[in-house]
């Protein structure tokens, strides 16, 4: 497919470009390296690759000093992705999603921030018969991870309005149709007949090299921005009148991801620019993908995301360019507003069924000795006649439960202990982590299996300030790639390295205003004795209704950002 020219991003191609078209549209040479006995890795370009089919390779980090001590190669393993377009999955989908984590991962399921499920510890030896198990689910992997369209996110709360199942499907529309078309998902998994001749195969909307980073969409459906919409790359603002879906407005360019060092790299807000009719939306997803597949840096992969290709040329360049793509211009963007970002959680009735959002600390579903978590959702999976719903939030909506069904799963409930969400404080209700250390090669410091029992230290000053049930959003990420989306939060901890984090104030409670740098590569220690007075004088000082996030600009702790390209001032 030819590219247009692109002056502004003159020089060599990313050597990512030569992996992508070498790759004869993502087969590479995965099949021989998974037949490979002599290592459990495969090849460094294979590993780029299989991104694309939803995997990564890592390692355990935990036990890289010891097995390097013994001469071992590290303990290699695999992530693996599964795509939930909405976050929709049937009981019969978790219960293999359980079975395989014991079959062949490390015997938990984790939640992921985009609504998509997750297994570790997948040894190479496994990850076929693992996919192939997922696909008998009618879920896939593909495009799960890598430089393309990933897991479409949607509003959960099928209770909130009666729209909810028509922009659900809009998401799963989307999906299908930015998904790649290749075959070498199904040859390499699926064990389906191999193309042989690459020319008989097209990707209509990618082209041979994809994009040059990977895209993320997602629906939010006003008064609720759980998606946090404005970190999308596109994101779609359901706009209703008399309780009917008239379209969407349309927001382009955000992104969380940044580089420690690099003040040319930072989080970007999405920026509304007009309003589609619900028929539009994905003819207009498809035009803003097949901008940035054009327009995207392909030579500096850090300058790459949608939001750079903005920024370089101006909003205006990519409004006219998309009229032009479209045929039509967009329509003037309709009033809307957010009022939170979270979830509610215990039971809600809705559209005449009842719906139980649990808990979930950090997406991990694992049992404990005091918390069988696992086991308790396996067994109302065997019983439940509706759906799960995974949360933007990492947590778990047991959803269109009908009023003869509820009181047999308020029962396992009980039994099971699975209450705990209201008996929180406001601040772990609205708690995110990435997964971080041990498996993810990228992370500088803990997240996931540190943010507890931070929280736990900083509940204690909370219930000193009289403050406990206060719902402030933290977030933390082990890296500046921000899966945990921390830059939207009102306390935000990015990873500098170990037992280090930069702290960041004051992201707005609805997801509509970046956090600012206070203190940089502190301790926790450091991070409790800063966190005290700030809590303490709003406890003092708040004014009615005020949040945690809009105090400390008001007190002028921190400048409020609402661009990107302020981030660094």
């Amino acid at each position: 497919m030819a590219k247009e020219k692109d002056a502004l991003h003159q020089g060599s191609l990313d050597d990512m470009e030569r992996i992508k078209e070498a790759s004869n549209f993502l087969r590479g040479t995965i099949t021989e390296g998974l037949a490979d006995p002599i290592t459990g890795a495969i090849s460094a370009d294979d590993n780029k690759v299989l991104k694309f089919h939803g995997s990564y390779q890592q390692d355990d980090r935990d036990l890289r000093d010891e097995r390097r001590r013994q001469k071992l190669e590290p303990a290699y393993q695999f992530m693996l992705r599964v795509r939930v377009p909405g976050g929709i999955a049937t009981p019969e989908q978790w219960l293999v999603m359980g079975e395989l984590a014991d079959k062949y991962a490390n015997g938990t399921i984790r939640l992921t921030t985009r609504q998509a499920f997750q297994l570790h510890g997948i040894l190479k030896w496994d990850l076929k018969n693992t996919i192939r198990e997922i696909n008998h689910t009618l879920m896939d992997t593909l495009a799960a991870c890598g430089d393309v369209n990933r897991n479409v996110m949607c509003n959960t709360n099928s209770y909130q309005s009666a729209v909810h199942a028509e922009v659900q499907k809009w998401a799963q529309k989307m999906s299908d149709h930015l998904s790649p078309r290749t075959g070498a998902y199904h040859e390499i998994w699926l064990d389906k007949e191999k193309v042989v001749d690459s020319r008989e195969e097209t990707e209509p909307i990618y082209g041979a090299t994809y994009l040059p980073r990977k895209f993320k969409i997602g629906i939010a459906v006003p008064p609720s921005n759980d998606i946090d919409v404005f970190s999308q790359d596109l994101g779609f603002i359901a706009i209703q009148e008399a309780n009917e879906l008239v379209g969407f407005n349309v927001s382009v360019g955000g992104g969380m991801g940044m580089t420690h060092g690099n003040i040319n790299t930072y989080p970007q807000l999405g920026r509304v620019i007009g309003f589609c009719a619900p028929d539009q939306v994905v003819a207009v997803a498809e035009q803003i993908v097949t901008i940035q597949r054009d327009y995207g840096n392909r030579t500096d992969r850090k300058q790459a995301r949608f939001k750079y290709t903005i920024d370089a040329r101006g909003i205006d360049w990519l409004k006219q360019t998309l009229h032009e793509r479209l045929g039509s211009e967009l329509e003037e963007a309709k009033d809307f507003q957010f009022k939170n970002n979270g979830d509610s959680y215990g039971w809600v009735e809705g559209n005449r069924k009842w719906h139980f959002t649990l808990f979930i600390e950090n997406g991990r579903v694992k049992d404990t000795e005091d918390y069988p978590l696992r086991t308790g959702l396996r067994e109302i999976a065997k019983i439940h006649e509706g759906d799960f719903r995974l949360t933007p939030n990492q947590n778990l909506v047991i959803a269109n439960v009908t009023k003869q069904r509820k009181a047999r799963i308020e029962q396992l409930i009980q039994t099971y202990k699975l209450t705990n969400g209201g008996q929180l404080s406001g601040l772990r209700r609205n708690s995110m982590a990435c997964v971080a250390l041990p498996t993810c090669a990228l992370a500088m410091a803990e997240s996931e299996r540190y943010l507890p029992s931070l929280i736990e230290k900083i509940e204690a000053i909370l219930q000193e300030a009289g403050l406990h049930q206060e719902e402030i959003v933290i977030r933390m990420s082990g890296c500046p790639n921000g899966c945990s989306r921390p830059a939207l939060a009102e306390i935000a901890f990015i990873g500098k390295g170990p037992g280090k984090y930069n702290l960041y104030l004051g992201g707005s409670f609805t997801g509509e205003r970046l956090s600012k740098l206070y203190r940089e590569n502190i301790g926790e220690q450091e991070i409790l004795a800063t966190l005290r007075p700030l809590i303490t004088r709003y406890a003092k000082e708040r004014l009615d209704g005020e949040h945690f996030g809009d105090f400390v600009i008001r007190a002028n702790y921190v400048e409020a950002v609402y661009s990107g390209l302020d981030f660094h001032r």
